[in-house]
């Protein structure tokens, strides 16, 4: 199922894409969905099995014509973001052609940072300070949205833990990320 935050009439609902195209308004065929994309996630033990149910067996009334909604980011308020630090051979591929061998320890566990998740935005223009634009980067990512809580966890617990997946833009404004990382 693909789930969409959107704005329609002014409100911020979740909903699903269907086959056709059109929308699926949660809180219209089944006002137990009336919450935001971060409860779905959270009480999904509960909400998500409603949520089948109402995908396969939805009234008329609770589908929506793309064109009739914004569509926003589909976790618009995530809690938390860590973006993974690069792919094993992007990191080869750096490392050696400073003269370096690769990184053992790179293998043994997941290389991660925090990011901002407070800058999530969803399609559409993106708004971008013009000094930022000297060494605009992007990078498309796969997004793994966790929706239970995890630490320490092993490969299994964290597969189990995966709510679904999105696909993300990640911007970088490169000048100041090399000013930050004289500092690190």
């Amino acid at each position: 199922m693909k789930l969409v935050t959107f704005l329609h009439n002014g409100q911020e609902r979740i909903g699903a894409v269907t086959g056709g195209g059109r929308i699926l308004d949660f809180q219209a065929g089944d006002k137990r969905l009336a919450v935001d994309m971060l409860t779905l996630i959270r009480k999904q033990d509960t909400l998500m099995p409603l949520a089948r149910a109402l995908a396969a067996k939805a009234p008329g009334e609770a589908f929506l014509d793309a064109g009739q909604v914004t569509l926003l980011a589909p976790v618009p308020r995530p809690a938390s973001m860590r973006d993974g630090y690069a792919f094993r051979q992007h990191v080869a591929t750096a490392r050696r052609n400073r003269g370096l061998e690769m990184i053992p320890e790179f293998d043994q566990f997941p290389v991660t940072y925090f990011t901002n998740h407070q800058a999530v935005t969803g399609p559409g223009p993106v708004e971008v300070l013009e000094h930022h634009l000297n060494r605009l980067d992007y990078e498309l990512e796969v997004a793994v949205v966790t929706g239970r809580p995890l630490k320490n966890a092993t490969l299994a617990e964290a597969d189990e833990a995966i709510f679904g997946f999105m696909v993300m833009n990640d911007w970088s404004a490169r000048h100041l990320q090399m000013e930050e990382m004289k500092l690190s």
